[in-house]
């Protein structure tokens, strides 16, 4: 096969924002268009997008894409893995252009959510849960979040504390992100200890509370990717996507024999560390997917990062802070930077490629060449993970 490279990115800001959804897939794409800066045409578009049905009314979102842009006879393709859309698109993006059928291809992921209300986008999420054994007893995301921070905390000894260190850290990431949905610093006495704080973070489902639960977003972002031949030719850095993992687990969760472990996750990051020829001490930034702040730490571990039951004692020695020795989520993480379902597997690479290029302003990293991502789709029964490299 060969090789992938990222050689544009571009993203909108998360949040409750103006226009419709193409309007933002737009926005995004003319973005990393412009920052790629090639002249080769792009032979295909990937659009990763999990409610324009749902939520906005509207279909054949690829093409309307194409339409857009200009960029008629691309191909046009809409993928859908729910919040792991974005991290599917990528992929099939690289099987296309690693098969040779193409060399230039835009991979886009967007989603107007706020277009609807809370209860609304709270149960749109949960059309993803079984169908029969979940979604009809009325089983949200929130609620499988919650018994399995219920689970993980009684096992591992993680603490409230500890789910309030992620939110923080992530809080005070997305500071120094402008594209990030919540510019709001937290502190520990701020979430846990005032009476009058506790009233404004109230329970979500226990033992989360709001500042456990990344946001409902707008937002969309973008990647161009080019095969060797391409990335040749342009002058800037290009970051080769080294590794690719792809997972699926059972999905009931009740039906896991044990419902703390995330199995599609750690075969998922195998898969990708094993293609890459790398390990998991050779990662110098990473983006997890934490919808939820339990989901950073369980998925830390099972990445390899960490031993089990070791994630929240790394989290609280400051080991994966901006100045630690291995930095989580230094975009603000879907926690603050926010979470466009659509667009957070591409919104996670467009932020490991501005680390690895050195673009990340004062959220940087110092001296990152690595870098891996984790989209974790329904509750980890379809996970894409990647591994970046700088060339």
């Amino acid at each position: 096969m060969r090789d992938v490279f990222i050689v544009g990115c571009g993203m909108t800001r998360f949040g409750r924002l103006e226009g419709d959804l193409l309007d933002l897939l737009e926005q995004a794409a003319v973005s990393a268009i412009a920052d790629a800066g090639i002249e080769d045409k792009i032979e295909s578009v990937f659009v990763a997008n999990m409610g324009a049905g749902i939520l906005n009314h509207l279909s054949g979102i690829g093409s309307a894409l194409v339409d857009r842009l200009s960029l008629y006879p691309a191909t046009a393709e809409v993928i859908e893995n729910g919040p792991a859309s974005g991290g599917s698109a990528v992929k099939v993006a690289c099987f296309a252009i690693a098969s040779g059928l193409v060399d230039v291809a835009l991979v886009v992921g967007g989603e107007k959510m706020r277009d609807v209300t809370g209860w609304e986008a709270t149960d749109f999420v949960a059309t993803l849960t079984h169908p029969q054994a979940e979604y009809i007893y009325g089983v949200t995301l929130p609620a499988l979040a919650a018994m399995f921070a219920r689970l993980y905390m009684e096992r591992y000894g993680v603490s409230h504390e500890h789910l309030a260190m992620v939110a923080i850290k992530n809080h005070e990431n997305a500071l120094k992100n402008p594209y990030a949905h919540v510019q709001q610093r937290i502190t520990m006495d701020g979430i846990l200890h005032r009476p009058e704080a506790i009233m404004n973070n109230p329970p979500v489902a226990e033992p989360l509370r709001l500042y456990d639960c990344c946001p409902v977003s707008d937002g969309a972002a973008a990647l161009v990717l080019v095969s060797e031949k391409v990335a040749r030719k342009i002058r800037r850095s290009a970051i080769r996507i080294a590794g690719i993992g792809q997972a699926t687990d059972t999905h009931a969760v009740h039906e896991r024999e044990d419902p703390t472990e995330l199995r599609a996750v750690r075969l998922a990051a195998g898969k990708a560390f094993a293609m890459a020829g790398l390990k998991p001490a050779d990662i110098d930034v990473a983006e997890l997917h934490d919808a939820f702040t339990i989901l950073e730490i369980a998925q830390s571990e099972e990445v390899g990062f960490f031993e089990r039951g070791r994630g929240h004692i790394a989290l609280e020695r400051g080991e994966t802070s901006l100045g630690g020795r291995l930095p989580i989520n230094p975009s603000g993480g879907l926690k603050a930077r926010g979470h466009p379902v659509g667009a957070t597997g591409v919104a996670q690479l467009v932020e490991l490629t501005w680390q690895l290029r050195g673009e990340a302003e004062d959220r940087q990293v110092n001296g990152a060449r690595v870098g891996f991502s984790c989209n974790f789709g329904g509750f980890g029964n379809n996970v894409v993970c990647f591994v970046v490299c700088k060339e």
